[in-house]
């Protein structure tokens, strides 16, 4: 067997693509790939067909053909050597393996048109990690879809993509330039919008969540802009104790949606 070469230099081309997908997301929405990092969200993308293009760091690639010989047969790959592979990581303590993954691309009257939608609505979420558990927490409430505006993070921000543990290849999402426009044919089509907001109802005194609806998250600072709120069917809050006002909007938005899981299986169960 012909010996692979090995990237042994920052410099090479196809190393400065990979940093650039990294860091730039006008780089990953021109080429439609973004990438992954680590062993299980590299092995979720591979078993998806997801899978454009493998990096291995030199000391992975031993390791891994000591345990399963054949487990590079077949697939597109470069080794790096650990130096190169650590300097274009973004993770502290990289595994050793990286991919780069197609963007499943979803048009937002897809998910508008799901006959039973269960939606996320985000409006300039700007923490990584907050995106990235709120697609998490979409998909262990069994959301439909999620759509964001255009100031929102990028959903394939390296930060977003680790958050999510693997839910950003299954969740349909997509960012959307005219997020108002949207959130009016959101009404128009008869999904009624909830919009989290300090001056709404209790959400627990609400009973509606079990047809077609969608839950409005705003900013983490400031909240809802008054555009988006004059958009909402309904305002609703979570109630609080103590002396707190609100709540991390990661956090707001799994308290919303599950509660509105909860009542969807419930309702489920009394058809039975």
């Amino acid at each position: 067997m012909k010996q692979k070469s090995i990237i042994s230099s920052p410099q090479n081309p196809q190393i400065k693509r990979l940093a650039l997908l990294q860091k730039k997301s006008r780089a990953r929405l021109d080429e439609g790939l973004f990438v992954v990092e680590g062993l299980k969200m590299f092995e979720e993308a591979r078993q998806m067909a997801l899978l454009v293009k493998a990096y291995v760091a030199e000391s992975f690639y031993i390791e891994m053909l000591s345990k399963q010989a054949d487990y590079f047969d077949g697939l597109d790959y470069e080794l790096l050597t650990d130096s190169v592979f650590k300097a274009v990581s973004e993770t502290q303590t990289p595994q050793g393996i990286m991919g780069l993954v197609r963007i499943k691309m979803h048009r937002p009257e897809d998910i508008i048109g799901n006959p039973n939608a269960f939606l996320l609505l985000l409006e300039d979420i700007r923490d990584p990690g907050n995106l990235g558990t709120m697609i998490r927490a979409a998909e262990g409430a069994g959301v439909s879809g999620i759509i964001t505006n255009g100031s929102t993070v990028d959903p394939y921000n390296p930060k977003v993509v680790r958050s999510t543990m693997g839910s950003i290849f299954r969740v349909p999402l997509c960012q959307v330039e005219d997020f108002y426009a949207i959130l009016d044919n959101i009404k128009q089509s008869g999904i009624k919008i909830y919009a989290a907001h300090l001056a709404g109802a209790d959400y627990d005194k609400e009973a509606g969540y079990v047809d077609r609806c969608a839950f409005l998250i705003g900013n983490e600072a400031g909240g809802l802009s008054e555009k988006a709120v004059a958009l909402a069917d309904k305002l609703i809050k979570i109630p609080m104790a103590g002396k707190v006002e609100s709540l991390n909007a990661a956090v707001a938005a799994a308290i919303l949606i599950y509660e509105a899981a909860r009542q969807r299986r419930q309702a489920d169960q009394s058809h039975l």
